[in-house]
């Protein structure tokens, strides 16, 4: 019998670590007295609220404003606030328990869409459900999926044009009308005398184009990005990522298919400075989403 490591003796003896309690009890220990908002009497009724979790409590890893929120409500509400214009595909043709991990990741980082190519079935278990939240799309080739994703930028971009010409429109609308009647016209309020002020139809319109025509320069600069090392590729150190941009991942050790590879727009690699070649794929999908992020994206306040 080996005589117990010193080290290991004195941390239990440390009292170490005390642990925060991570999430909230139920509502009724944590809210006592106070109506329950999944009651449709009650003066604070929310339709979001899951009544499993008001009454268990909730301690998923979801940020506080969350809590009690049922699954399809906090994926709407990330739809309605506004996820993120990159997108990530991972290949699944050897089942890498990674995939979960990348999920993950995307999560915290609002990734538009997840995609798997390959294999239907991945290991769940480092996602830690948080695939929930996200909108997940399986396809059979990383050709499929390229193909489809050229085709969805098409289609925002088609929209986007009919969205800056109905803006034109309304502004020669507006125009006419204000030379036509003047200051003192006889249109409704909101299009006489302010009609090119700040807050006016005339300038929402203008705001309108001006978003449309920059979100189609968006869309036309959209890429897809490789992630691996390879001769020819570019250190993300440097590289620019496009605002619109889908990020391909591949599986632990072989990396992308050379599919993938062809069908890519740009290669970028992690530069690394020690022995090995590569870092694990779920650290490499989390660094390079976190690249993204810190070029488009304004930080956020915990």
């Amino acid at each position: 019998m080996h005589a117990p490591n010193q080290i290991s003796l004195a941390a239990k003896a440390s009292g170490e670590p005390e642990f925060r309690e991570v999430g909230v009890g139920p509502w009724s220990e944590t809210h006592p007295g106070e109506p329950r908002p999944d009651d449709p009497a009650s003066p604070n009724y929310d339709a979001r609220f899951d009544t499993a979790l008001l009454n268990d409590g909730d301690r998923r890893n979801v940020l506080d404003r969350y809590r009690y929120w049922s699954v399809q409500a906090i994926k709407d509400d990330l739809d309605t606030r506004g996820r993120h214009d990159f997108e990530v595909a991972v290949e699944n043709w050897t089942h890498d328990f990674n995939i979960g991990s990348m999920v993950r990741t995307a999560n915290a980082f609002q990734a538009k869409r997840v995609h798997i190519v390959g294999p239907h079935k991945w290991n769940r278990k480092g996602a830690l459900m948080t695939e929930l939240y996200q909108h997940v799309e399986h396809h059979p080739s990383i050709a499929e999926l390229v193909e489809c994703w050229h085709h969805r930028i098409a289609g925002e971009i088609a929209a986007e044009r009919a969205r800056a010409a109905a803006a034109a429109i309304h502004i020669h609308q507006y125009g006419a009308n204000a030379t036509e009647f003047g200051a003192q016209s006889l249109i409704p309020d909101s299009f006489s005398a302010n009609s090119t002020g700040a807050g006016s139809p005339m300038q929402h319109a203008m705001e309108e184009l001006a978003d449309a025509d920059l979100r189609i320069k968006e869309l036309q600069a959209a890429r897809v990005i490789a992630l691996d090392i390879i001769p020819g590729a570019v250190p993300m150190e440097t590289y620019q990522f496009p605002k619109r941009c889908l990020l391909l991942f591949g599986a632990e050790g072989p990396g992308l298919s050379q599919k993938a590879l062809d069908l890519a727009d740009d290669v970028v690699y992690i530069s690394q400075f020690g022995s090995v070649r590569s870092i694990n794929a779920g650290a490499a999908a989390a660094v390079a989403m976190h690249a993204w992020i810190a070029q488009h994206a304004a930080p956020v306040t915990v």
